[in-house]
């Protein structure tokens, strides 16, 4: 009797021992694999809108610095330090999600309407290098009125592509992210209509 029971505590202790093995090969693999994949829309959604974001914080810090308007160096400021800090996450996914920071898909093919959204070959609402040297080279109020001018058109595209993934994801994190992208900008693109108001400028 007393041998019966060793025996059957042993294969018991067999049991959960793979039970837990298996567990934590489950738990290793199943983010690995319910991940998206290189070509998935949450994938392009990363890569380009870290590229999209990288551009808008290097005309913000321009804004912090250059800008005379008390408005615009403060939105530029905000700007900055929050697009910086999406830029994180959205790399810290593609990391954990084991691709690379650069795909060899096209910009914005991920999108629904694909590289239809391109504007003269760059993403929606983004500066061509001539008009960020034109406003790295601006003053007083023509800067104000050129950096509110791009920016917003830069917001109008983002927000265009966050309404992209989020027609396309059903991963929660990139939902929550692309949904406070969705409500930041649109507050900023109002901020920004003021400020061309108080500027007497009008949008580009």
């Amino acid at each position: 009797m007393g041998e019966s029971r060793r025996r059957l505590t042993l294969v018991a202790v067999a049991a959960l021992a793979v039970g837990v093995l298996l567990g934590f090969g489950v738990g290793w693999l199943v983010p690995r694999l319910t991940a998206p994949g290189d070509d998935s829309a949450e994938a392009g959604f990363a890569r380009d809108m870290s590229s999209h974001h990288a551009q808008a914080v290097e005309m913000a810090l321009l804004a912090y610095r250059n800008g005379e308007n008390p408005g615009v160096r403060q939105l530029g400021y905000d700007i900055a330090t929050v697009q910086q800090a999406q830029i994180g996450v959205m790399q810290t996914w593609l990391r954990d999600w084991g691709l690379s920071p650069t795909g060899s898909r096209p910009r914005m093919a991920w999108m629904p309407d694909g590289q239809q959204s391109l504007e003269n070959g760059l993403m929606p609402g983004m500066a061509t290098p001539q008009q960020l040297e034109q406003l790295r080279n601006a003053k007083g109020r023509d800067f104000d009125v050129l950096f509110c001018q791009l920016m917003l058109r830069h917001h109008l595209g983002g927000i265009h592509m966050v309404d992209g993934v989020l027609s396309e994801t059903s991963d929660g994190e990139v939902q929550g992210l692309a949904e406070g992208m969705k409500a930041g900008q649109t507050k900023e693109v109002k901020i920004l209509q003021d400020l061309l108001t108080d500027l007497n400028a009008k949008p580009l």
